[in-house]
């Protein structure tokens, strides 16, 4: 039994997040993390809202509320929706904790203790319009690399790169529009991972098996030379800098977020301090298999900065083994846009359809090696066909025939014939396929692998017809029905990461649980349901999507050309 470590970028705490946000890292880590249990490997689930920074500030102000009242209610608020999505963390934390300000100033102190941290005086910038300093993303501008003018202050959203305020041509206020910005001088502190490049490059060179997205993104960072980072900020809200003449002043978010993994694994066991260890788990070596996923935008941050304190720190923390970095899910041809009302996010997704519609298109269209365009067409064709049409009607049809010809109990079953042969055949060729894609966290061919065994099941039941073979063959049918209920039952229990609330219905109606189950076994799935257990049809699984619900939904969520502007 293997450890697995597995993070999900953490979702920051102003707003509800869309169906991009999910795809991106929440739910490929939801996947991964049941698949691991399946197996049986011991897996830890961390993830945590992420509290720090100005805009949480604003948007406290805004809502006139104390910023920890409002922080504390959209964290209940996010980790209720995550929960109606079944998202299986062991932990869902926050970067407030007394934890992760705990921790934040411990690697503040180690890398200071090592040389990395440097003093500097900055000129930053100052608005007078808003009679303030603006933060990293209240500077907005043309990147001085691409030449996008959608860059922020902090990174350009066109081609991620890390920026300061200062860097960004043409720069004006987010928050007032204005141009007029002056610049003035602060003492602001650095980490100085210029230091530590030959060190990244050489833990990057050893990781094996990251997806060419990553990859590729972190040695072009390398290859065009690591800057320092600034890493305070002159903000109220955050986590306080532990150094004499910097009172006033807190880290910067993007330095005590991804801190906030090993702190919510800290918040996880102190709820039972008796049976939980977290150091187990981060200051552990090979034993434990740490995987991250995040999107693109935040491979810089998991490659470069985050490993450059734990790097830095000289102490033994777990790094990445594997970094799951996917692109973006765009919306009917264009971005998700919150202010222009355009898109689905997450509580509207919910009151549309339960949680397994999206997990499972969203998964079986994963934004792997490139964007995925969201279209409320074709995610209506790709659900009626694979789960109202493929699974929906395998479960349907066998569990009624069952409960209409045997009185709802599994019939006697005789010895199997070349078909169920052929049949264990395939699926053990799809159950090696799907593990192998599972391992290699391939979201859309573990999918395939998992809608292929579907079509195995529908396919034998239409050549085998059972329903055709009771009133001449009754033996032949028995044994076909046994192994059909079999089939219903391991189309549950594959299915089971991706659309884990269908799976659960699935097997209640055959007497199991997803709980007791572990991963299937080729010579076992297809006589694991004994004779005579009492199956029940239950209802119908996946209702069809209509036309006119497309419609609708297409308009409802096209947003406006006002609101846009």
């Amino acid at each position: 039994m293997a450890k697995a470590l597995i993070t999900s970028a953490l979702p920051y705490i102003n707003g509800i997040k869309h169906l991009g946000n999910f795809a991106g890292s929440l739910l490929p880590a939801d996947i991964h993390a049941r698949f691991r249990r399946q197996i049986g490997d011991e897996t830890l689930f961390i993830c945590a809202t992420d509290e720090h920074g100005t805009p949480a500030e604003l948007a406290a102000a805004r809502a006139g509320i104390d910023i920890r009242e409002f922080c504390r209610a959209q964290h209940e608020l996010q980790a209720g929706i995550y929960q109606r999505l079944h998202l299986s963390f062991d932990h869902f934390g926050r970067s407030s904790s007394v934890q992760n300000h705990a921790l934040t100033q411990h690697f503040f102190l180690r890398l200071e203790a090592r040389g990395l941290v440097e003093e500097r005086i900055v000129e930053q910038i100052y608005s007078p319009a808003d009679a303030r300093f603006l933060p990293d993303r209240y500077v907005i501008g043309t990147c001085p690399f691409c030449r996008s003018e959608r860059a922020r202050g902090d990174q350009c959203e066109s081609c991620t790169r890390p920026l300061d305020p200062t860097d960004l041509l043409s720069p004006r206020s987010a928050l007032s529009g204005s141009a007029d910005l002056e610049r003035r001088p602060s003492r602001h502190l650095y980490l100085r991972q210029s230091a530590l490049v030959e060190e990244l490059a050489a833990w990057i060179d050893s990781r094996k098996g990251w997806p060419r997205l990553v990859t590729s993104i972190a040695r072009k960072w390398i290859a065009e030379g690591i800057a320092d980072r600034c890493i305070t900020r002159d903000l109220a809200w955050g986590v306080p800098v532990p150094k004499p003449g910097f009172e006033g002043k807190v880290f910067y978010v993007w330095f005590d977020a991804p801190i906030a993994y090993i702190a919510a694994a800290q918040e996880w066991a102190d709820l039972d301090p008796a049976l939980r260890d977290w150091r187990s788990w981060w200051l552990a070596g090979e034993e434990v298999d740490y995987i991250q996923f995040l999107g693109k935008d935040n491979v810089p941050f998991h490659t470069v900065s985050f490993p450059s304190t734990l790097l830095g720190s000289g102490e033994k923390w777990k790094t990445a083994d594997l970094i799951k970095g996917v692109n973006w899910l765009t919306y009917e041809g264009g971005k998700f846009s919150t202010s222009a009302r355009r898109g689905v996010f997450l509580d509207q997704a919910l009151d549309l359809l339960p949680a397994d519609y999206w997990r499972w298109w969203l998964a079986a269209n994963a934004p792997e090696s490139g964007d995925t365009d969201f279209s409320f067409a074709r995610f209506a064709v790709d659900v009626n066909h694979d789960l109202a049409d493929t699974l929906g009607n395998l479960v349907n049809r066998v569990l009624k025939f069952v409960s209409s010809r045997y009185g709802g109990r599994v019939p006697e079953g005789g010895a199997p014939a070349e078909a169920e042969q052929r049949l264990t055949r395939e699926i053990e060729q799809r159950l090696t396929s799907l593990r192998a894609h599972h391992a290699a966290v391939e979201l859309r061919k573990s999918a395939e692998d998992v809608r292929a065994i579907w079509r195995l099941a529908n396919n034998y039941l239409a050549a085998e017809a059972p329903w055709t073979a009771y009133g001449d063959d009754p033996a032949r049918a028995a044994i076909v029905t046994r192994t059909g209920i079999n089939l219903v039952a391991l189309a549950a229990i594959v299915a089971e990461p991706f659309i884990p609330a269908t799976a659960a219905r699935i097997l209640s109606a055959l007497g199991l649980s997803s709980a007791a189950l572990g991963w299937p076994s080729a010579q076992t799935a297809l006589v694991a349901i004994e004779a005579n257990k009492e199956v029940k049809a239950p209802p119908v699984l996946f209702a069809k999507l209509s036309p006119e619900w497309v419609a609708e939904n297409t308009r409802r969520f096209a947003g406006t050309a006002s609101a846009e502007a």
